[in-house]
């Protein structure tokens, strides 16, 4: 079967690999198409990030959706046929954070695509990929190209779980990236009375209208522009942070009222804080990190028609033109979420 794999910074090839079956509990899924995210970019345009280097070469990918291809024995949860998102997690299910119910800090955690630990932990971008059952997720009416939104929505959906209860708020987003994008998206769905969202470029801010922000603001070419909802302590009851950058956090932070709720999405490394900021609004900070009972629930939002994600797609490539796919995802001036098709169905 093709793979994408991931040798060095800006080393992409796409390899045979060797077919496998699935054993008891398992199923091979034939995936259809797969969305590039920001993860990825970054072992394509730097070879990792942070300490997190490629040391092996690595298969990329975790946002994928496919059919079910074949069962293993003792698999009851899907069948030949099945049309799935396939989440990327898989927790051991037996450390302590685990047992705490706390999946998403497991301590032996297994996420395709990842060179943290050694040998790494390979993708899901390739034709057929082997995968527990408890892994998929099915539907039957979303196609594949929405399925695969799942993940990074999922992550959106357990950020406002964070922030508490969104009815009747008001919330800023920073960053209107795809998860910033997505954050809007699930800040509705929760009841929020007014969205504002944030970038540092025009176009992502034209998708974040789109799905559903009240108002967006391009702090690139106006840096005042959040401003006016500084006035009185501030406006915002809940603030989401998606860029990971400190002049972000500083500007949000004026914006967010009295005893406001900041999540902290966005990694960006080390960023200042504004501390005095915090003590005198008596500001709750929370951080978000990733998701695991959310995925679900995201496929059946998605499967429903409950929410429409498609104007984050801006293109689909087929797997032979994986380089051309990340180079177009790597331009933020014109690309949100880019996919790559592979042979498993009609994207």
């Amino acid at each position: 079967m093709r793979a994408i794999v991931i040798h060095a910074a800006r080393d992409l090839r796409v390899e045979e690999r060797p077919d496998a079956r699935p054993g008891p509990g398992e199923v091979a899924v034939r995936i259809a198409v797969g969305g590039i995210c920001g993860s990825d970019l970054h072992y394509f345009q730097h070879g990792g990030f942070g300490t997190v280097r490629l040391r092996e070469p690595m298969i990329l990918g975790h946002e994928v959706a496919g059919t079910v291809a074949e069962t293993g024995p003792g698999v009851t949860r899907v069948a030949v046929g099945d049309r799935v998102a396939v989440s990327p997690s898989r927790p051991c299910r037996a450390c302590r954070y685990c047992l705490e119910g706390l999946p998403n800090h497991c301590l032996a955690m297994r996420f395709y695509g990842s060179a943290m630990p050694m040998p790494h932990v390979q993708g899901a971008f390739r034709d057929e990929l082997v995968c527990d059952e408890a892994q998929c997720e099915r539907a039957t009416v979303a196609p594949a190209s929405a399925l695969a939104m799942a993940e990074p929505f999922a992550v959106a959906l357990h950020a406002s779980g964070r922030a508490g209860s969104l009815l009747g708020r008001r919330v800023l987003v920073t960053g209107s990236g795809p998860i910033g994008a997505l954050a809007v998206v699930a800040a509705r769905l929760h009841g929020a009375a007014e969205v504002v969202a944030t970038d540092v470029q025009a176009a992502p801010l034209v998708i974040a209208r789109r799905l559903g922000a009240d108002r967006t603001i391009d702090v690139g070419a106006d840096p005042a522009g959040l401003d006016p909802w500084t006035a009185e302590k501030g406006t915002f009851d809940v603030m989401f942070e998606c860029s990971g950058d400190g002049r972000a956090l500083a500007a949000g932070l004026a914006a967010v009222r009295p005893r406001g709720t900041v999540v902290q999405l966005g990694l960006g490394g080390d960023v200042p804080l504004p501390q005095n900021v915090v003590v005198a609004k008596e500001l709750s900070i929370t951080g978000s990190f990733r998701f695991h009972p959310e995925f679900a629930f995201a496929v059946r939002l998605i499967d429903e028609g409950r929410v429409d994600l498609s104007p984050l797609l801006t293109g689909t490539f087929p797997a032979e033109r994986a380089t051309a796919a990340f180079e177009a995802a790597s331009d933020r001036r014109s690309a949100m979420k880019v996919q790559i098709a592979f042979a498993g169905e009609a994207a």
